[in-house]
């Protein structure tokens, strides 16, 4: 019987990766006074009270039990009508999707089910900092690939090629993206879809972000031509609708993938919790209105959060969604780390180094502008301040 954990008893592979950049802030911002935080992706917005209601409701018509591994067959349904509705790109509810622990699990099966050892899969950065971990514990390789703010930190098809090898297996992809906001186009997605097609891989598409796009129609990958075979389409509940706590999201794609997936789901979680699912389904039968309403309030704090940054001589690209800015603070002479942590402990404002996005993110700040106006105005103050002092 072991009765003292040491690290002898823990994987290589563990004990290989780093703990989130992310919440290594988070976490020391939460233990200090008058923080204003910029750091963690979150909404700011509480979960309207329909989509609260649905779930009482669900406990008190007794619905405890579990639901069918892939989730309530009604939502199912409902989500096959949303991605018709919303976006141009139909999935049969019986056996094109499984609704998941967040976006987070669905992407985390999805690598478990497609990847064998050493197979490698493109991680496009700055990225979302669970990609190359998940990647790795899955068994696969992640290769990087930068994107750089003179491209407004879009994905060049020639990126890819050069990227590619006899063990690429799949391309992931995040528009709109996290940390840097930056949306994809049609066209820049079909070009995309011609270096997919020709290597014949497959993408894994993190569309969680895809409601909040605020300058052009959003285009989802697999709606491209000849993607929609090719696509494991990841997105979910938390971000649109304000629904991070209650952890859900969903995988659509090819009936032999998502089956796949379904089968690692329901040995290590069996299904997602009965009572957020209902609260789910009354998201996406009702709550459109609400999503219209945050959206338009994440496009005002955009515009307040670039107008202040470009005051202050803080280059930042327009970010086309999300609800984050990405701007460089490579004229202060300090590295991402450096200016975060200084900035934290001169001025109490919590922002996410770019640096652990991935190498392309250096000399970047990620800020989140999903917190209230009063805040990031006084956020906005105090780094202008900060900067003064450098």
């Amino acid at each position: 019987m072991i009765t003292e954990p040491t690290s002898k008893y823990l994987s290589n592979t563990v004990q290989s990766i780093q703990p989130s950049g992310i919440r290594r802030f988070f976490d020391l911002a939460s233990s200090m006074e008058n923080v204003i935080s910029l750091g963690v992706g979150e909404p700011d917005f509480v979960t309207p009270w329909n989509v609260i209601e649905a779930s009482y409701h669900s406990l008190e018509q007794g619905y405890t039990a579990y639901t069918a591994n892939a989730g309530l067959f009604e939502l199912r349904k409902e989500i096959s009508r949303y991605m018709k509705r919303r976006f141009g790109v139909t999935y049969n509810a019986e056996d094109e999707m499984v609704v998941t622990v967040g976006a987070s699990q669905a992407i985390d099966i999805a690598l478990r089910a497609v990847l064998n050892p050493g197979e490698e899969v493109i991680v496009v950065e700055p990225s979302f900092v669970s990609y190359a971990p998940t990647v790795t514990l899955a068994g696969g390789v992640p290769v990087p690939v930068n994107t750089y703010s003179e491209d407004d930190f879009k994905l060049q098809p020639e990126q890819i090629e050069a990227a590619i090898t006899d063990k690429t297996k799949v391309l992931m992809l995040c528009s709109p993206n996290n940390p840097t906001g930056t949306v994809l186009s049609k066209g820049d997605l079909e070009r995309i879809a011609e270096v997919v097609e020709k290597h014949d891989l497959l993408v894994i598409s993190d569309e969680i972000y895809a409601e909040l796009t605020y300058d052009e129609p959003y285009t989802s990958f697999p709606a491209v031509k000849n993607m929609r075979d090719r696509t494991i389409l990841i997105s979910g509940f938390s971000k649109a609708f304000a629904m991070t706590g209650w952890r859900l999201g969903f995988a659509c794609g090819p009936k032999a993938i998502l089956q796949a997936m379904l089968k690692i789901h329901q040995y290590t979680m069996m299904c997602a919790p009965t009572m957020a699912q209902h609260a789910a389904l009354e998201a996406l039968v009702n709550g459109q209105r609400d999503v219209v309403k945050m959206k338009e309030s994440y496009r005002q704090r955009r515009s307040l959060v670039i107008h202040a940054l470009e005051e202050m001589g803080l280059s930042c690209h327009v970010p086309g969604g999300a609800f984050y800015v990405f701007p460089s603070i490579e004229k202060t002479g300090l590295s991402s780390e450096e200016f975060a942590e200084q900035l934290l402990m001169k001025e109490q404002v919590a922002v996410v180094p770019g640096s652990v996005f991935g190498e392309s993110g250096e000399g970047h700040v990620r800020c989140s502008y999903a917190t209230s106006v009063q805040k990031l105005e006084e956020a906005m103050r105090r780094i202008d301040r900060f900067l003064q002092t450098l």
